[in-house]
C-alpha cells in the first residue's frame, strides 16, 4: 500500500525503516568500513530531527527522535517549523526526487535537502548516517502530499 507523504501511516513507516537500519543486501553494495563507521556514529545518537517539506502555507514535517541509536518515536507536524536538534527541508520536488531514488547525499551535498536548524559540526560528523537514514525513507512507496487522493473503482 502507498502511503500519503507526511501521513501519520507514512510517518511510522519512516520510524520503523530508520530503526531497522540497512539491510544486507543494501550493506553489500558498499564497503564493509563505511556501514561500521555508520553502525558506530549510530550507537551513540540521541536527538530529534524534523525533516520538512517546505512550501509556503502548507509546510509539514516528520519529527524522528532518536535515543542511544535507536529511533525510538515518530510524529507529523505543521506548517510551523517544529523544535528539534536538527532539521532539514526540501522543497516539494526535492522529495519527489528523493521518492524517485535520487542520491540523498548530493541532495545534501548541493544544499536541495539544506540544514536550517541544528550545530552543523555536530549534523556533518554523523552525516554519512543521517543520508542513509534519509535515503531509508525516501525508498517507502509514497505519494506527494500534492497528488490527488486515490479513488477506488466503485
Amino acid at each position: 500500500m502507498v502511503a500519503r507523504l507526511f501521513s501519520p501511516e507514512w510517518a511510522r513507516r519512516a520510524r520503523e525503516v530508520a530503526d531497522a537500519g540497512a539491510d544486507e543486501s543494501l550493506r553489500a553494495t558498499k564497503l564493509a568500513s563505511y556501514w561500521e563507521w555508520i553502525d558506530r556514529v549510530r550507537a551513540e545518537h540521541t536527538a530529534s530531527w524534523a525533516l520538512g517539506w517546505d512550501e509556503p502555507g502548507a509546510s509539514r514535517y516528520l519529527v524522528l527522535r532518536w535515543e542511544e541509536g535507536r529511533c525510538v518515536a515518530e510524529s507529523v507536524r505543521g506548517p510551523e517549523r517544529p523544535e528539534a536538534d536538527y532539521v532539514l527541508t526540501a522543497g516539494p520536488q526535492v522529495w519527489a526526487d528523493l521518492l524517485a531514488g535520487e542520491d540523498t547525499g548530493r541532495l545534501v551535498m548541493y544544499r536541495r535537502l539544506r540544514l536550517v536548524r541544528g550545530d552543523v559540526l555536530h549534523f556533518f560528523r554523523a552525516v554519512y548516517f543521517v543520508v542513509e537514514t534519509v535515503a531509508a525513507i525516501g525508498r517507502i512507496p509514497a505519494s506527494l502530499p500534492t497528488d490527488p487522493a486515490p479513488t477506488t473503482p466503485g
